[in-house]
């Protein structure tokens, strides 16, 4: 039982970043039927986004200490950062262990920034052209993306740790009734789970109950009469573009304690992220978010030892073996609308 609950939140661990990149995806697709191969570099740049406050909060001057001496009795040289400087030592080392999550409102205007940049600067050249001009054109989009991170910061990953109230782990298994140390997880990773269900519920909550979300979700279904009714719907198609963005970037930000940010990680959640829109239904936000979910967790299951002494490397292709099954069984996805991607 110990180890079917500490499988199940690896899974829902990995199942959020899928949840919340497939999330993004889906936004896009969904409004303006465009398959976004770039995805993934967003979540690269939020992640580096993280990155770079914590380098700009770390950054400091020099001066001499008389109270410290070096091994030839000459005082030392040391750095201050300038925000010990501005707001005393202790709350300024606070700012900078706490980067990560402020990250989050430096993160949201760059990626909508990005993201505004992105779709009118290329994307909307590309609607009417055909799927796999937009897969060849984003993809390219990634891969020049990728380089300039990587000439910008280098190719060794980045540590960027969590704040220090989040760098231990939880006795997961006490609250269950279980024997001490049994049960032991990392709780950024409880964290990551928490605001990705926060991100998804803001997501349909915006979707669902505002005007603006339902004149989205209007002209998902029918661009052309809304359109007609005297609504600007590419303006807004293109601020849902911005917003998909922004969610690929936080889903980045906040995963950069558990991944150390290296400049090809958006490639390497790139087709796991398409796998899970395919198999949760081209343009169902629903069928993304479960889809997302449900293969992180058959995932994780898959990587324990005794499944893979039986069936070696299945922990790698578990989840393109669910695709396939789902796809040759219903088509559409588990989610997926009539008439997308049919014809």
């Amino acid at each position: 039982m110990d180890a079917i609950i500490l499988q199940t939140l690896n899974g829902l661990d990995k199942g959020s970043a899928y949840a919340l990149i497939a999330l993004g995806l889906t936004l896009i697709f969904g409004t303006l039927g465009v398959v976004n191969f770039a995805h993934g570099a967003l979540f690269m740049i939020g992640s580096f986004c993280a990155v770079t406050l914590s380098r700009i909060l770390s950054y400091s001057y020099e001066i001499v200490d008389d109270t410290r001496t070096d091994f030839l009795g000459n005082p030392m040289k040391v750095d201050i950062p300038y925000v010990h400087s501005w707001f005393g030592e202790s709350a300024g080392q606070t700012i900078i262990d706490w980067s990560v999550p402020l990250a989050i409102l430096f993160a949201i205007p760059i990626m909508l920034f990005v993201g505004y940049v992105m779709e009118r600067g290329l994307i909307k050249h590309f609607y009417k052209r055909p799927h796999a001009d937009q897969i060849l054109v984003t993809f390219g989009l990634a891969i020049v993306l990728q380089e300039v991170v990587k000439q910008i910061y280098g190719a060794n990953p980045i540590p960027t740790p969590a704040p220090p109230a989040f760098t231990g782990s939880l006795d997961f298994g006490v609250w269950l009734g279980f024997d001490p140390n049994t049960i032991i997880y990392p709780y950024w990773r409880l964290v990551y789970f928490f605001f990705s269900a926060i991100v998804i519920a803001a997501v349909f909550a915006f979707l669902q109950f505002t005007t603006f979300g339902m004149v989205v979700r209007a002209g998902m279904a029918d661009r052309e009469t809304v359109g007609l009714l005297g609504i600007d719907i590419d303006k807004r198609f293109t601020m849902m573009f911005g917003i998909a963005a922004a969610v690929a970037g936080l889903a980045g930000v906040m995963y950069t304690p558990i991944n150390s940010p290296n400049y090809h990680m958006g490639m390497d959640f790139l087709v796991l992220s398409f796998v899970v829109v395919v198999v949760g239904g081209m343009g169902s936000l629903p069928g993304a978010v479960l889809a997302g979910f449900l293969l992180g967790i058959l995932q994780s299951f898959a990587s324990m030892n005794w499944i893979k002494d039986i069936l070696p490397g299945i922990d790698q292709i578990i989840i393109y073996l669910v695709a396939i099954a789902i796809l040759l069984t219903r088509p559409r996805g588990l989610m997926g609308r009539k008439g997308v991607m049919e014809d």
